[in-house]
């Protein structure tokens, strides 16, 4: 399955159905019955910085950062309706925003060495080229920049989990590996009517990535919400799968080019 392909079937979906998901898995949320900025506290200190989000959708998050009084805003999304969608809502809301449609692999005219932030809320994975799009972040940030990113856990497509479906599947009420943690194969995932195309990274492809881009790892933390722990009786079966293992997880990280131990960034990843 070639680069070509499938960003042209996920562009596709994203301009044909981008109105379902208006406001879907944006900040103070980085993913379903995940923890949320409320508790994590990453993007404390973004008054007066510029900020870029990588997949901004109907740009929800931006929004969230902007009534924080984030100085500068940009985004980068592959989709022409999300970003329409998110123009018209951060102008409703009285924001504004240098929105690029592109897929984020690309070569964008993006300043570098510029941001304080970048940032991709449950966005990432979409990437056909994770060390190159690693690359060009650590590229755009300043030297004492933030990444920070959510994406699901790769055990979510390993476990109890139909892509020819598109629904958890339990065998007997208990959770099944069904998909090799090794296979990062691209697979078609029915969806709306139409259908999209991803690829199930492991951790440690992501962990090297990051490396190889400049970034330092400071912390992991696997996480799903106390009140999905806490839930008994009758629950969602998507509630069930994070209930019977804790399988989100955050890093901080740090883009060390050429700066001093003590100057930190963070990435969460989920």
């Amino acid at each position: 399955m070639n680069q070509d392909e499938i960003l042209k079937t996920n562009k596709h979906y994203w301009d044909t159905y981008a109105d379902l998901w208006s406001g879907a898995t944006a900040l103070p949320d980085y993913g379903v019955h995940f923890v949320t900025e409320d508790e994590l506290h990453l993007f404390e200190a973004v008054a007066g910085k510029k900020i870029l989000e990588i997949c901004f959708g109907s740009g929800h998050s931006l929004k969230y950062l902007a009534d924080r009084n984030a100085l500068e805003l940009w985004g980068v999304d592959i989709s022409h309706k999300q970003l329409e969608n998110a123009e018209r809502y951060l102008r409703e809301n009285g924001y504004h925003a240098n929105l690029i449609c592109s897929p984020m692999e690309a070569e964008i005219d993006i300043p570098k060495d510029y941001f304080d932030f970048v940032y991709s809320i449950y966005g990432i994975g979409w990437t056909t080229d994770l060390d190159g799009t690693f690359q060009k972040i650590a590229s755009y940030l300043k030297k004492d920049g933030i990444f920070i990113f959510s994406w699901h856990h790769t055990l979510n497509y390993c476990i109890a989990w139909s892509c020819e479906n598109r629904k958890n599947v339990y065998e007997n009420d208990p959770l099944v590996m069904n998909k090799s943690y090794f296979d990062e194969s691209y697979f078609r995932i029915p969806i709306d009517g139409s259908e999209i195309l991803l690829c199930n990274r492991k951790i440690s492809t992501y962990v090297n990535a990051l490396a190889k881009a400049g970034f330092v790892i400071e912390q992991m933390v696997e996480q799903t919400d106390d009140a999905t722990m806490q839930a008994k009786g009758d629950i969602s079966t998507k509630a069930k799968k994070r209930k019977c293992f804790r399988f989100r997880f955050c890093s901080r990280q740090e883009n060390y080019r050429e700066k001093p131990n003590d100057q930190r960034g963070e990435c969460i990843i989920e």
